[in-house]
């Protein structure tokens, strides 16, 4: 694989001919890949030593893979790709609320799986959207983009790359309305996609740096089109 985009990757999946497939296709990528089966391992072996990328099945026994997301989302950003069985929008939109960067609908291309592996590595290591350096700030917003750090206030706020990504291309794109299909293509690389995905993403945002997420003032809706970034007024 080019770009020197080899990674550590855990796949968590308790169907092994599933772990089996996705294992080699990621290894022929030029990946180091490890293979757990449910919840629990996963975990232990995530916090013994993080990966750079996990793989997560939404369905596992014991621990299912919105609590493994949840606790290790709690101790570092880690860029997860969830698998969904049943395709419902619903599982997609739960996981991710939950903080996956991705997911991908069972039964999938493995090929399309790997591609997405490629394009969440790119964005958590900064080498899109957010790449170089720079400081874009509004009012009391301040985004790093070299530190990958956000501030409102004296507050840091925790963001997902996706997440981080979504709100440095908007800053940067003041005043310029993006449909979800436009911001699927600019911010995710997918040339196709579900727009659910930028919706629950632009929530989870405003969640984060919005006085009142009901009313928001800075990622605002343009009905019929998208979103655009409002900055504060200067006066």
């Amino acid at each position: 694989m080019g770009g020197g985009s080899a990674a550590r990757i855990l796949v968590v999946e308790d169907d092994p001919t599933v772990a089996e497939v996705v294992t080699r296709y990621l290894e022929r990528d030029g990946h180091r890949v490890e293979s757990v089966g449910d919840g629990a391992e996963a975990l232990r072996r995530a916090l013994a030593s993080p990966p750079d990328l996990l793989v997560l099945d939404l369905m596992l026994p014991g621990v299912d893979g919105l609590q493994v997301c949840r606790k290790l989302r709690e101790r570092w950003p880690v860029p997860v790709i969830m698998l969904t069985a049943l395709g419902e929008e619903i599982d997609r939109v739960v996981g991710l609320e939950t903080g996956a960067d991705d997911y991908v609908t069972k039964p999938f291309s493995p090929r399309e799986l790997a591609l997405r592996v490629q394009s969440v590595l790119r964005r958590a290591r900064g080498a899109m959207v957010t790449g170089g350096t720079g400081v874009l700030r509004d009012g009391n917003l301040l985004v790093d983009v070299g530190a990958h750090e956000v501030r409102l206030g004296a507050e840091e706020i925790s963001l997902t790359a996706r997440e981080f990504d979504l709100l440095a291309f908007l800053m940067r794109n003041p005043r310029q309305a993006f449909s979800r299909n436009a911001l699927l293509e600019q911010v995710w690389g997918w040339s196709f996609g579900d727009s659910s995905t930028v919706t629950v993403h632009v929530r989870r945002l405003r969640e984060k740096i919005e006085k009142d997420p009901t009313a928001p003032a800075r990622i605002v809706t343009v009905w019929g089109v998208g979103y655009r970034y409002e900055p504060e007024d200067d006066d």
